[in-house]
């Protein structure tokens, strides 16, 4: 769809593009790709988050058994109703994305909103699905797939890392967006697997993840005690002192996932003790 139509859509709808989140993929090329890549078969029902005005939900509906659209803006909503108007492959939801449950779906393939991208991310991982395709900011994106060590290593990586298996599959530039966003994008594909690494406790191991993470420069040993609002740790000065020492001077984001979730392990395991 040309940037002269999108802008007169919009014109149309009354909507200020740019707000909200609400910049528009238009270069066909890309939006070809991105469908591509995500390997559509005709029986399979997609999941798209912020479905916008529809370049991307009408590729899908070509390739799909079933298009879900997910679109929280009502002026948005009103674009789609009649663009795909009679439209039966089509299931609009009309809510906010963090808050719907999503029905059942094979695969999600979306342009997602830049400002909740690690809430709707987090929400993704609690359901089944064999394969997501989703436009991110670059700089998101890499603290996805980055090493520990690494500037970007983050809570999203080490969550990321149990949940899938994550690579960039292209750098998107502005210009592709009516209008263009003040950020770089970037596509990544995610591919569902079990975890590499067991926990005893999911729920405690990512709740351990976020905490020390809000420490990540600090030593992993002061990160647990000032942290411990957030895991409640009995005696938890204590508990430090019995984990390993070599691991207790380096810092959260010099430990691989693996190692934190034995870390997570091991402090769980001494408050059963007690």
């Amino acid at each position: 769809m040309e940037v002269s139509l999108v802008r007169s859509i919009l014109r149309h709808y009354g909507i200020q593009g740019g707000q909200h989140d609400q910049h528009f993929l238009v270069d066909e090329a890309i939006l070809d790709r991105i469908v591509e890549s995500a390997n559509i078969a005709p029986d399979e029902t997609i999941l798209e988050i912020g479905a916008g005005i529809g370049n991307l939900t009408e590729r899908l509906l070509r390739r799909a058994g079933r298009v879900i659209a997910v679109e929280f803006d009502p002026k948005l909503v009103a674009v789609l109703e009649d663009r795909f108007k009679g439209e039966e492959k089509l299931q609009l939801i009309h809510g906010d994305v963090l808050k719907v449950e999503f029905p059942v779906f094979d695969k999600v393939v979306a342009n997602l909103p830049y400002s909740i991208s690690s809430e709707i991310t987090f929400k993704l991982f609690r359901y089944d699905f064999k394969l997501g395709i989703l436009m991110y900011q670059y700089e998101f994106a890499r603290r996805m797939i980055a090493k520990p060590g690494s500037d970007d290593y983050s809570r999203l990586t080490v969550n990321t890392a149990y949940f899938a298996d994550a690579s960039i599959i292209m750098k998107v530039p502005k210009g592709v967006f009516s209008p263009p966003p003040q950020v770089e994008s970037a596509v990544v594909k995610v591919c569902p697997r079990p975890a590499p690494f067991t926990v005893t406790n999911k729920d405690f191991f990512l709740k351990f993840v976020t905490a020390v993470f809000t420490k990540r420069r600090k030593k992993i040993k002061n990160a647990i005690v000032e942290s411990n609002h957030m895991l409640g740790i009995h005696n938890v000065k204590q508990v430090v002192s019995r984990l390993p020492e070599d691991l207790m001077k380096l810092r959260p984001e010099n430990l691989d996932p693996a190692q934190l979730a034995a870390l997570s392990d091991r402090i769980l395991a001494m408050q059963q003790e007690t």
